[in-house]
């Protein structure tokens, strides 16, 4: 998935190793699986050469996005079309 991270949602994913981020929407830190309960538990953090994005591994708890698939890049962009490829996860 991708999300925002702010410095403070920063520091509490890296002391807790329990994922959190910044919800633009909502203007408050966003606790991935607070309401779910499909958490996130950091595995690895990185930072890209220019120090302005962040890389997650995560152990994802559930499913990753609100569609309930594992993860959020499930749309393929095929020639002209878009092709579903990932289903939900079953319950």
């Amino acid at each position: 998935m991708l999300a925002w991270m702010n410095r403070e949602a920063l520091l509490e994913t890296l002391t807790t190793g329990q994922v959190c981020y910044w919800s633009r929407s909502r203007q408050t830190l966003w606790r991935k699986g607070e309401s779910s309960g499909h958490r996130q538990r950091l595995v690895e953090s990185r930072l890209d050469c220019d120090g302005d994005a962040v890389l997650l591994r995560v152990d994802q708890q559930g499913s990753a996005c609100h569609t309930g698939r594992p993860n959020c890049f499930y749309n393929a962009i095929r020639k002209e079309t878009v092709e579903v490829i990932t289903a939900p996860l079953s319950h």
